[in-house]
């Protein structure tokens, strides 16, 4: 997400943002009452449970249970490497960015999650993380997993790694705990060096926020954009970063979803989208 002129924000560029101070047809919409016929989340490469909502949530008060007992993140999951044409078929996403907030402003900053069934958009999620906090994984799971959209999500997608600042997203955590896809996008490729240096200098519990982003794995080129990924593959992930790019190359749930974030906390979208 860009900043406006006295605010910071997180979203595409805003880990590196903070570290440095400063196509085709459109695919048929579809109903979320349309998705799998057994009620998974993601019931495919028989790692997901077919009691979707259940399983998510199952997930993701384990993963609290984890944190809260002291013990560390959980090992990350191994990806799922799907076949050559399941990212194209993937119609129900959703995109998650956080809302603009201003550079001394301390406390919760508000996310959103903008839910696309193939073109459509089908609902607005929303919730609470904390600036610079560590808490955007488990906010992101519960948004999703505790929703009516949860029974038929396919894929997941992020504008950064990181929301509200330096609030390091768990990408394998958050795949493991919602058994979706997980993709990160950027418009561009972040300035590492600078990242590293700002986390472990000058934020509170940067260690561990680094190490997020390096188990996270490279940043790719694909499409246009960056990302990073867990539970899809390199030729799945570039299949439906271009079916959902409707509006140029930042797909539409996750610009849909700055918009919004924007416009409820300012009262009106800025910037680019």
């Amino acid at each position: 997400m860009e900043a406006p002129p006295a605010a910071a924000g997180a979203g595409v560029s805003g880990v590196a943002g903070a570290a440095a101070g400063g196509e085709p047809p459109a695919p048929p919409a579809a109903g979320w009452a349309g998705g799998d016929a057994a009620g998974g989340v993601c019931a495919r490469a028989g790692e997901v449970s077919k009691s979707a909502r259940a399983t998510g949530i199952d997930r993701w008060d384990h993963m609290l249970e984890v944190q809260h007992a002291g013990a560390g993140s959980e090992k990350p999951a191994p990806r799922v490497l799907w076949g050559q044409d399941m990212g194209a078929g993937l119609s129900h996403v959703i995109g998650v960015d956080d809302a603009p907030f201003l550079r001394e402003h301390r406390g919760d900053v508000a996310i959103v999650g903008a839910v696309f069934a193939g073109s459509r958009l089908e609902g607005v999620l929303s919730a609470r993380v904390r600036r610079d906090g560590r808490n955007a994984t488990t906010a992101i799971a519960a948004m999703i997993a505790r929703s009516r959209f949860a029974t038929h999500a396919q894929a997941v997608m992020l504008q950064g790694i990181a929301l509200a600042g330096f609030n390091v997203v768990d990408l394998h955590g958050l795949h493991a705990a919602l058994g979706l896809p997980v993709v990160v996008v950027a418009r561009r490729a972040p300035n590492l060096d600078a990242i590293r240096e700002a986390l472990l200098t000058r934020v509170r519990g940067g260690r561990r926020k680094w190490a997020l982003i390096e188990q996270a794995g490279p940043m790719e080129p694909l499409a246009g954009v960056f990302v990073q990924r867990a539970g899809v593959s390199l030729p799945d992930a570039e299949a439906l970063l271009r079916r959902f790019a409707l509006s140029g190359k930042l797909p539409e749930p996750l610009r849909v979803a700055h918009l919004i974030a924007g416009g409820v906390t300012r009262g009106e979208s800025r910037g680019r989208a």
